[in-house]
């Protein structure tokens, strides 16, 4: 072994198998905390004898097989924090290496230890599990800003290595971007374009890191927010912040259960064009001299127009949608947000868009969106091939139905899959309706769907969670379809132990005084409290659905639309979101707030 291939020293071998933890009230299935090991261990494809991850989704698999940290970072986090002295292994690696620092390592490179041979393959990607671990909540964030994060190995030779054994570097990396650079281009502010393409053509970069590069160049240059965390960031921003004024224009019965709300603007100018798949949210006055009540409908109208329209289903309990279909009268003013949602029909601008067939899959209500994209379709697609496939109970039941047969007429490579799951008496087989039943994964099997299509999904979740896994039965990229929730849509708290739902409610105990937030997919108005650390943090307390990650404002998971208001934070996110956006993770509000959660 030559003394110039050295680049480092194991200076602890740590592993640990999962356990769960209390925390906040929860409990945390976490592999976060590891301890040395003395002798040799086997170092395996997915890990080390003795190890594993809690969250496999987020911290396993083969690119990220072994973690590693510095004592340097070491070091610089006990002047930091002032601790009096450390464990190895307690910032959850595998190895606690003396050298090999974040911008000396490169991507690629490739260390032997002992009789195993590693491949440097992704920085670090923190979450809150590591601040639990070190008692340090912020932990996540000050990884990033710091550019400490440490890194993931890839296992190319499996073997045994052991503590206090040397780290040679037999091969550098291709294209020779460090740990630090690549985890500062994601995740701090700039995303240099030319440093991004380099970065997603690096061959040994994890996969999950490529494709985040990939979308930040898919959005282009000078986009707000981060196209590489969050979807949102691809969308462009509204087209006027906070609520403004429109008029009903129009009040049209579409079934016993749907009317549909033509909205004009105020002085009679066109509104801003919406992107297909879009939805409104509109705050009414239901009693005088209490707060106004925000919610989210998906527009129907054909995009361009100069007009708004959003359908509404009455919903049994529904206080708005209530109100809508036995209060509301023509000439009535509402208060509407600009269009927005990352549930939109791609355009001619992706690459091969026009050419790719769409799949427009609903169910119920669930068509309002879709409806939208065919009108798009009709517009400026008409050579493509389009699958309309909706479920309904009956033709009674069955909102748009000459709207959908004269928008198919014009799409010359068009089908129909209607499914009545309980057809009238006059409903006609061929006419009305094509397949007695619900629309299921065999209904979606037994048709010559293509693979190479876009597809897109609404209803309610367990509906979306079937035709995703019966797309995938026919051979549909997973990547290609899109869909779109009805209210809420689905919590993702990792490495949370699952407990049953609740509907959102009020916080227990003392109503707050602060600036009222309103949760609008929730139905949900709670006077802020200051007790609350952040929004997040009030969400959680009345059990609306929420997603996070970091916790402090790096990983973008939390990201939800901020619909009106103004927030501050507190810590400061590493990159801010995008217009129109709020990471609820660190934020509280200034004034009210309304929120698409």
């Amino acid at each position: 072994m030559s003394q110039d291939a050295i680049v480092g020293q194991l200076v602890a071998l740590n592993v640990g198998l999962p356990k769960d933890v209390d925390w906040r009230g929860r409990v945390v299935h976490t592999g976060v905390y590891k301890s040395s090991v003395k002798g040799p261990r086997m170092v395996r494809t997915l890990n080390i004898d003795g190890d594993g991850q809690g969250d496999v989704a987020g911290h396993g698999g083969p690119h990220r097989a072994v973690m590693v940290y510095q004592l340097d970072s070491y070091r610089h986090w006990q002047g930091e924090f002032g601790l009096e002295g450390y464990e190895y292994g307690q910032f959850g690696e595998n190895f606690t290496v003396d050298g090999l620092a974040d911008d000396e390592v490169c991507i690629g490179d490739q260390l032997q230890v002992g009789e195993a041979l590693f491949e440097v393959s992704a920085p670090r990607v923190t979450c809150y599990r590591v601040g639990l671990r070190m008692g340090q909540p912020r932990l996540p964030s000050l990884l990033v800003s710091h550019r400490r994060p440490g890194f993931y190995l890839r296992v190319l030779r499996e073997g045994h290595v052991e503590a206090g054994q040397p780290i040679e570097r037999v091969r550098r990396g291709e294209g020779a971007m460090s740990v630090a650079e690549i985890d500062g281009l994601l995740y701090l502010p700039g995303h240099d374009p030319a440093d991004v393409e380099r970065a997603s053509r690096l061959p040994a970069l994890s996969p999950g890191w490529v494709a985040s590069f990939e979308a930040i160049l898919a959005a282009g240059p000078g986009k707000a927010g981060n196209a590489g965390l969050n979807e949102e960031a691809k969308v462009p921003p509204p087209t006027w912040p906070g609520f403004r004024r429109a008029v009903v224009a129009e009040i049209q019965r579409e079934t016993d259960t749907v009317l549909s709300l033509r909205l004009t603007t105020t002085d009679g100018t066109p509104f801003p064009p919406a992107l297909p798949g879009q939805f409104l949210t509109l705050r009414v006055q239901l009693t005088p001299g209490e707060p106004p009540v925000a919610r989210s409908y998906s527009l129907s109208s054909a995009p361009g127009s100069a007009d708004y329209r959003v359908s509404v289903k009455r919903e049994e309990h529904g206080l708005v949608s209530g109100y809508i279909h036995r209060q509301l009268k023509v000439g009535t003013q509402l208060d509407i947000a600009a269009a927005r949602g990352q549930f939109i029909l791609d355009s001619g601008d992706s690459p091969g868009a026009v050419d790719r067939p769409a799949i427009l899959i609903s169910a119920g209500i669930g068509a309002t969106p879709v409806l939208a994209m065919l009108y798009a379709l009709a517009q400026t697609g008409p050579a493509r091939e389009v699958w309309w496939v909706h479920g309904a109970r009956n033709s009674r039941d069955l909102p748009f139905a000459s709207e959908v047969h004269s928008l198919l007429a014009q799409l010359p490579h068009a089908h129909r899959v209607m499914c009545f799951s309980a057809p009238l008496p006059e409903d006609v087989v061929g006419r009305d309706f094509d397949i007695s039943g619900r629309v299921t994964v065999d209904v979606l099997r037994g048709q010559e769907l293509p693979s190479g299509a876009q597809s897109y999904i609404c209803g309610p979740y367990a509906f979306m969670s079937d035709m995703r896994a019966a797309l995938a039965d026919v051979g549909v990229d997973p990547v290609s379809v899109h869909t779109e929730v009805f209210g809420s849509g689905p919590a993702s708290t990792p490495g949370i132990a699952a407990t049953a739902p609740k509907p959102p409610h009020q916080p227990s105990g003392q109503a707050g005084t602060g600036p009222p937030v309103t949760f609008a997919r929730s139905g949900l108005t709670v006077p802020w409290r200051a007790d609350f650390a952040s929004l997040l943090e009030l969400a959680e307390a009345c059990d609306v659905p929420t997603r996070w990650s970091c916790r402090t404002g790096v990983c973008y998971s939390c990201e939800a639309g901020l619909v009106a208001g103004d927030v501050t934070y507190d810590p400061p996110p590493v990159d801010l979101p995008t217009q129109g956006a709020v990471l609820i993770c660190c934020a509280a509000p200034q004034d009210e707030l309304v929120l698409d959660l």
